[in-house]
């Protein structure tokens, strides 16, 4: 394998450009699914989806440890020049993947019993959700399996090649959900419908990909079992893999628990929390293309234990990040009332939607310290310090809820989630330097 070339200013930017332009495909795709229910003059449609995304994001987002994960542990192996390893973390993040898909499956009767036990909304908007639940639990092996493999990309730097993966999956996904609700009426069972065959689709590109990627870079085109299974590495991919799900349970529980308070307060503050979070999503998606590129640039350093890389790679995506957050923050505060007209036909949905926008206009510009704080500790893979630090952040997000609610409604749940972000960054802090100090000595 080749040496990596030095980190500048222009590598930073092709990493993280097309996965940008990848990134932006999944908001997209959820703009699109809420312009297209939007269109039917029934708040609980709306409702449905956002409360059939949350579980979703419990169900499927809480496993997202197969895209970090992933992406960290591939990223030091090719930091280390180990073409065995690279491929053998591919091996083992999909063989993970599709075992957990086929237990979620196996256990949807559970799952989505608690789900709607925790997420109360209208009858309306229940059964509907319920629907949009039924159907896509059958992606789950090949939704986690896509993560596995877009964090493996990532991991190899190969950002073109997630692009194009998340573009095929995001854009065949968009005209599917169109066909089945504009064209056929399935209304919610559409959108699930469109989802759950892209996936599918998209595993089975990614595959191939993946497959050519590795055989041109001189693998023998089979996994050694002993390798596959060791069990040290195996061990050292469980705990750093156990540590994210913890970290991302908490930070989805965070979002379940947002969605649900604004359910309580009924399908209006729902609806309009709902198109909002399509800004928050927006924001999100585009700040973690700088988390990626950080992940595989802090990765790289850490497996060729290379502390000027890592310095540098902090360095540089931190100035591009910061800037771009700014950009994201005053294009929501000034764009935001025309996107929310298109994303509902409600007069009620707009006008509340408008009172909170603000507040979605302000998480970016707080929200990007801990995303690039994420990236540094992933790539590092310190993922016990990143699992302590959510948990505390949780916490602090709780009690600003409890205090904030009473006196400031739906205003205080955002200024909650606001201080989420900060508390996020802020708990991360304290071990940066232990983290610079640790990252480059040999493994754990």
């Amino acid at each position: 394998m080749d040496a990596p070339p030095p980190v500048t200013h222009r590598r930073v930017l092709r990493l993280a450009g097309p996965i940008v332009l990848s990134n932006i495909s999944v908001p997209l795709l959820g703009l699109a699914d809420m312009a297209v229910i939007g269109r039917i003059p029934n708040p609980a449609a709306l409702g449905a989806i956002a409360l059939g995304g949350t579980i979703f994001n419990f169900v499927y987002w809480g496993f997202g440890f197969l895209r970090m994960g992933t992406t960290g542990l591939t990223a030091q192996a090719l930091g280390a020049r180990d073409l065995d390893e690279v491929s053998a973390n591919l091996g083992r993040a999909l063989l993970v993947a599709f075992a957990i898909g086929v237990c979620l499956i196996a256990l949807q009767w559970p799952i989505g019993l608690a789900a709607f036990a925790l997420l109360k909304g209208s009858a309306q908007v229940q059964a509907m959700a319920h629907d949009f639940f039924s159907i896509r639990i059958w992606s789950a092996p090949f939704t986690l399996a896509n993560f596995a493999l877009l964090g493996w990309f990532i991991g190899r730097q190969k950002a073109d090649t997630a692009l194009i993966l998340q573009v095929f999956m995001n854009g065949l996904n968009i005209a599917l959900n169109v066909t089945f609700v504009a064209g056929f009426g399935w209304a919610v069972k559409g959108v699930a419908t469109g989802t759950v065959i892209a996936e599918i689709a998209a595993a089975g590109v990614g595959g191939v990909l993946a497959w050519r990627d590795l055989t041109r870079s001189g693998w023998t085109g089979r996994w050694a079992r002993a390798r596959l299974l060791d069990p040290a590495r195996l061990a050292r991919m469980i705990s750093v893999n156990r540590d994210i799900m913890l970290r991302t349970f908490c930070l989805i529980f965070a979002f379940a628990f947002f969605t649900a308070q604004g359910a309580r307060a009924g399908d209006v503050t729902l609806a309009a929390n709902a198109v909002l979070g399509q800004f928050i999503a927006l924001s999100a998606f585009l700040l973690d293309a700088f988390c990626s590129a950080t992940e595989a640039l802090v990765g790289e350093a850490v497996g060729a234990r290379d502390k000027t890389v890592l310095a540098r790679a902090v360095k540089l995506s931190s100035l591009w990040a910061g800037g771009a957050a700014l950009a994201l923050s005053a294009f929501i505060y000034f764009a935001g009332p025309l996107l929310i007209d298109v994303l509902s036909t409600s007069a009620e949905v707009r006008e509340a939607a408008r009172v909170y926008l603000p507040w979605a206009a302000l998480v970016p510009a707080v929200a990007v310290w801990c995303f690039l704080l994420d990236g540094i500790f992933i790539g590092a893979t310190r993922t016990v310090e990143m699992r302590n630090a959510m948990a505390v952040a949780l916490t602090i997000f709780l009690v600003a809820w409890w205090f904030l609610t009473p006196a400031h409604g739906n205003h205080g749940l955002w200024a909650a989630l606001v201080i989420f972000y900060a508390a996020r960054a802020a708990t991360l802090v304290p071990f940066y330097g232990a983290v610079r100090r640790a990252a480059l000595i040999p493994d754990r």
